[in-house]
């Protein structure tokens, strides 16, 4: 059994939808909801014995500790967080809440949890926390790519506060022992993101003959990992990673803002052409810049690859293409996000998990 937080959201649904395909070791997904949880994202796994869904804040310590002893985990993936950066410029103490304090709490649990275990199981646990190549700060053009051995320069409340929360990871395992495991990663991509993002944003404002916005010269550069490989990656870390140590994973596709918008325009131009045959590209339009919007990341796997094995297999141009096809294919889970019912629908389906919490904490 494995604990999983924010296993609603985009990354956390990939992975559980992979490990389900992968395994037969049930795991307990602990989300609150917030606005970028959408339990849909799990509809073809919601019946299955092997999964557990229960509604709840990793802030909670009492909740996190009763799920703890109740189902006995093996391990914690920790995928719970507030990720937007825009979100983050805008109103950077919700993302102290959930990314540094809920962290910490979700730590103090997992550390009272794992010293109740014994030998072998003890030896055995981890806690893995899934973070970001943000902390890092900024690249110059010509400069090498991110190391794990690189300083850490967040420049976004968002990055801040995830870089916060890597410290406290490893002050857990430095201080008390706890055998924890850090990946950072790049951008990811790929279905079921929510439409906030850049990927899905512009696939969004197209098919509506909207504006698609981009910041600046579009020339910020980024290195873009589909989701499907970054979970194959945090299960190699999982199974095979050092305690204590942090891996790097990044999808080897470097490419700025507007390479990637155009990408998309020239995809959708095939796969669904506008009635009057202009091209998609023709809605791009460049806004003000973001504040202290960093110009470059990019991602040395070195580490991952030598020592896991582990490689991303999907190719940008193939990723993306699928991408645009599963928005294409799947327009109807981005309206319900548009229009908000995804949220109504799951305040109403999930009261139940909420009154198995306040029972299990009684």
């Amino acid at each position: 059994m494995i604990l999983l937080t924010g296993g609603c959201g985009f990354i956390g649904s990939a992975f559980l939808l992979q490990w389900l395909s992968h395994t037969d070791e049930p795991v307990v997904n602990l989300d609150l909801l917030t606005y970028a949880g959408n339990p849909a994202n799990l509809a073809s796994i919601q019946d299955d014995p092997r999964y557990h869904f229960v509604q709840g804040d990793i802030a909670d310590s009492k909740v996190v500790a009763s799920l703890l002893a109740r189902y006995r985990p093996r391990a914690v993936l920790h995928f719970a967080a507030e990720s937007h950066v825009d979100r983050s410029i805008s109103g950077p103490l919700a993302f102290a809440e959930t990314n540094v304090v809920g962290t910490l709490k979700l730590l103090d649990a997992a550390l009272a949890y794992w010293r109740t275990l014994e030998s072998p199981a003890a030896a055995a646990f981890r806690f893995l926390h899934v973070s970001t190549d943000e902390v890092y700060g900024s690249l110059g053009p010509d400069a090498a790519g991110f190391t794990e051995a690189n300083r850490y320069e967040p420049n976004s409340p968002y990055s801040a506060s995830k870089a916060a929360s890597d410290h406290f990871v490893r002050a857990y395992r430095h201080t008390y022992g706890l055998p924890t495991l850090t990946t950072n990663c790049s951008n990811n991509y790929g279905p079921r993101q929510f439409p906030e993002k850049l990927i899905p944003l512009m696939i969004h404002n197209a098919l509506h003959a909207k504006p698609m916005p981009v910041y600046g010269d579009g020339q910020q550069i980024r290195d873009w990992l589909h989701v499907d490989d970054h979970c194959h990656a945090l299960r190699a870390v999982l199974d095979r990673g050092r305690v204590g140590e942090s891996y790097n994973i990044g999808g080897r596709s470097e490419l700025s803002n507007m390479a990637v918008v155009e990408a998309i325009c020239r995809n959708l131009d095939i796969l669904r052409p506008r009635a009057g045959g202009q091209p998609h590209a023709s809605l791009i339009a460049h806004v003000g810049d973001r504040p202290g919007h960093d110009r470059r990341y990019a991602i040395d796997d070195s580490k991952i690859s030598g020592e896991l094995g582990w490689n991303p297999s999907i190719a940008f141009d193939e990723g993306v293409r699928q991408t645009v096809q599963w928005y294409l294919d799947h327009e109807d889970w981005v309206q319900s996000i548009v229009s908000g019912a995804y949220r109504r629908s799951a305040q109403r389906n999930y009261s139940a998990s909420t009154e198995f919490v306040a029972r299990a904490v009684a």
